[in-house]
């Protein structure tokens, strides 16, 4: 039996080749977990959805969609098919882990084999010389390089049979639909979408990338987060035609080993998913009254009066899509000019992201914060004018998302752009950023 989470692919899957070389007959499923599902925002999912039809049109139907708590229906759907171990991808993630425990548990005799992973190095693996884990990403960068990582594994797909879903019935197994939420993402799903939209970026967008990933007006990035994050592809086949020869190879393959990095963060310090990874931060001074809430949702709003801040913000809830720069400069004017608690935009990115994980997410934003794996953050704080003047310089990326904005020359103004309909400065830079400074050197 193979367990489906977060690797909705049939090619460079170690689990279904550990699967096929047990039994020539898999039982594929996937169950869709009510706690995960009263977590997850609308639009993961719904790409959650589609990626999971996707692999079942893939299949020619033969995927068993069951709802429940996994460790009830995991052991159901054992005993009604009677197979003789339950095989999935390792998931490293806190939530994961306690799922799988409590899986492995309710199986007693039946093993629950964890195979491969959805990353190129998994968590755990890359440690210091004294096995403990890296705090700092360069360090980690050249022993994660040293180390290395396995080539895409071979497939199984001719050695196994799938399974006819209709027979396996039995108390505890409730057979549901695949969720679909009627969201439009904008984006196909599914691992043939995945490959497809992969080698158009390597054809036409790898050799500009290290110049434009950070230049949200032009097509600059591969939209391929989304992807691994279902695991519709595996970062082995992406890092596999990245080679070093090629302009921006070396810079996409950096941005994959920070996607490693923060899922060994997470393994190693599951409480930093939602408390500050450097505990001195736990007596920095955030606001949290009517005001704060009230900024708080000019932010959301895309209605702060800094152009690229908006920009993105709007951008954010339309689409659910954010370049990684853009990410940063709101993320930096969330915390560092309103002041507010990195927790509240956390959990707004990860209800509006198409692509939101838990472990880059978090800790994306405690680099922001200040309080996460960095030697003296707090001093980094973002000029959103001045952010907007050099990666967005003729203002079209503004333009696209701030339509009040349109027809205006300079979208970048200092003191914001003076335009009927468009709110002025909701803080003072200049004053946020020194009481900012303030407020961290308070903590020494």
């Amino acid at each position: 039996m193979l367990w489906f989470r977060r690797d909705l692919r049939l090619r460079d899957l170690p689990s279904l080749l550990a699967a096929a070389a047990e039994s020539d007959q898999v039982l594929a499923c996937f169950v869709v977990d009510p706690v995960l599902e009263a977590s997850t925002g609308g639009r993961r999912m719904q790409f959650l959805g589609d990626s999971v039809r996707a692999l079942r049109d893939e299949i020619d139907g033969r995927l068993l969609v069951t709802r429940g708590r996994p460790e009830a229906v995991v052991p159901a759907i054992v005993r009604a098919c009677g197979a003789s171990s339950v095989h999935v991808s390792e998931d490293f993630a806190p939530f994961g882990r306690r799922r799988d425990d409590g899986v492995r548990a309710a199986l007693g005799d039946v093993p629950l084999v964890a195979t491969g992973s959805p990353y190129l190095v998994s968590p755990g693996a890359v440690m210091k010389d004294d096995g403990t884990p890296y705090r700092v990403f360069t360090p980690f960068l050249r022993r994660w390089r040293e180390l290395g990582w396995p080539a895409p594994a071979r497939s199984g797909l001719d050695s196994v049979r799938w399974l006819d879903p209709a027979g396996v019935t039995g108390r505890g197994i409730a057979r549901v639909e695949i969720p679909d939420l009627g969201i439009a993402l904008g984006m196909a799903a599914g691992a043939e979408a995945a490959s497809r939209q992969w080698a158009e970026f390597v054809a036409d967008g790898l050799d500009s990338y290290a110049a434009e990933r950070d230049r949200p007006d032009r097509n600059g990035t591969s939209r391929m987060s989304a992807h691994l994050k279902v695991g519709a592809i595996h970062p082995r086949t992406m890092a596999a035609d990245l080679d070093a020869r090629r302009p921006g190879a070396q810079a996409y393959l950096r941005e994959l080993a920070f996607r490693d990095f923060y899922a060994a963060v997470l393994y190693h310090w599951p409480s930093s998913a939602w408390r500050n990874w450097n505990a001195r931060f736990d007596g920095l001074e955030v606001d949290t009254d009517a005001d704060a809430q009230r900024r708080f949702e000019a932010w959301k709003a895309g209605e702060t009066g800094f152009p690229i801040v908006d920009a993105g913000m709007r951008q954010l809830r339309t689409s659910g899509f954010l370049p990684n720069r853009v990410r940063m400069i709101t993320a930096s004017f969330m915390v560092k000019d309103l002041h507010l608690p990195w927790q509240w935009g956390a959990r707004w990115f990860l209800d509006q992201l198409v692509d939101g994980d838990m472990s880059s997410n978090q800790h994306g934003w405690q680099w922001c914060a200040g309080s996460g794996t960095d030697a003296a953050p707090y001093f980094r704080v973002f000029n959103p004018t001045a952010q907007g003047e050099k990666f967005d310089p003729a203002g079209d990326y503004v333009r696209q998302w701030v339509p009040e904005l349109a027809g205006c020359d300079d979208v970048h103004r200092r003191g914001g752009p003076q335009v009927p309909g468009y709110p002025s400065p909701i803080v003072d830079h200049a004053e946020e950023r020194a009481e900012a400074l303030r407020r961290y050197q308070r903590l020494d």
